[in-house]
């Protein structure tokens, strides 16, 4: 446990200052993300240093598909969340039933470090939600850079301007989550907003690599109008930021069919025509997904059991399209 940042009193209340929520936190209570709680009228993070996931990953899994093509992650995750969304499918990570293994960020880094030997080329916060974990983060992220280590945010961006700007400082590369591109669809089924996630990847975006996923659910937010809305929208920070299409699978209180995996393909040629790479996720052979040119077609990334790169400095071969493959080295 570690004293919050980004908070003030409020009597013998605190107001939470890290996301839009703007919880007012009465004493001994909790925020909406179960982890920051008053006691004795301050604000601590009850989750610091608490580590439920832990594992090597590929740098794929995340997914990051343009930031070191094949290298693995040390990827950890803890509890809480700032959402609430009906469908999620790591619900019972979020609620901390998995066992916990205490780390300090040093610990963490350190780990790291020493699997350097076996691909890894950093830490990637990610599993729940990293935001509501956010003093571990920034500490873990520094003690990262500092042992010349990557790091990398898996996140659903739902959180307030200054916070966020200060935490990019120390970061290499982001997935965001963008649930939909509806207000609607964000109040009604993830207790949340859009705006604050628009602003939140626009404010990334030049800072360090970013990368989206939106998880299409069928009749919810799976209209061809809305996937060109939000493909659109991504276009005008840069055409390039890669977006992940992932098809829904019943998961928590959501029991519906699966989307179906012609219409996932359907929408990926929808954000083709705003977006120069469009990838489709939880649909088969969708994690060995090559990339393209997007001039000339030529397969410039292949993926699977062994990835291979064939770009020549950072360029097609063929068309010399520049492909933007963040901290790629050849």
């Amino acid at each position: 446990m570690q004293e919050a940042l980004y908070w003030e009193k409020a009597g013998e209340q605190v107001h939470c200052l890290l996301c839009p929520h703007d919880c007012t936190i009465p004493p001994r209570g909790s925020g909406r993300c179960q982890v920051r709680k008053n006691i004795c009228g301050k604000l601590w993070a009850v989750n610091y240093g608490e580590v439920s996931g832990l594992a090597l990953d590929p740098i794929e899994k995340k997914p990051l598909y343009h930031f070191f093509p094949g290298s693995l992650i040390l990827s950890a995750g803890s509890r809480g969340c700032n959402l609430d969304c009906g469908f999620c499918q790591n619900w019972a990570s979020v609620r901390g039933e998995y066992p916990v293994q205490t780390l300090s960020p040093v610990e963490l880094a350190d780990l790291a470090a020493a699997t350097k030997s076996r691909g890894n080329i950093g830490i990637a916060f990610t599993y729940t939600e990293p935001l509501v974990w956010y003093e571990y983060v920034l500490a873990g992220a520094k003690e990262a850079r500092r042992r010349g280590l990557k790091t990398v945010l898996v996140t659903n961006g739902y959180i307030r301007l200054e916070p966020w700007l200060q935490l990019l400082e120390h970061i290499d590369a982001l997935n965001i989550d963008l649930k939909a591109f509806s207000n609607r669809f964000y109040r009604a089924n993830c207790k949340g907003s859009l705006q604050p996630v628009k602003e939140a990847i626009a404010a990334a975006v030049g800072k360090c690599h970013v990368e989206v996923t939106t998880l299409l659910i069928q009749g919810e937010n799976a209209g061809a109008e809305e996937v060109e809305s939000l493909s659109t929208f991504l276009a005008t920070l840069n055409r390039q930021i890669p977006l992940h299409l992932s098809r829904y699978y019943p998961a928590r209180q959501w029991q519906q069919p699966a989307t179906p995996p012609d219409l996932i393909e359907d929408l990926a040629e929808i954000a083709r025509q705003k977006l120069d790479f469009v990838y489709t996720g939880n649909l088969p052979g969708s994690y060995s997904a090559g990339t393209y040119s997007p001039q000339c077609g030529q397969l410039l990334i292949q993926r699977g059991t062994v990835t291979k790169v064939f770009l020549s400095q950072r360029s097609c071969p063929r068309c010399k399209y520049q492909v933007p493959i963040s901290a790629y080295e050849e």
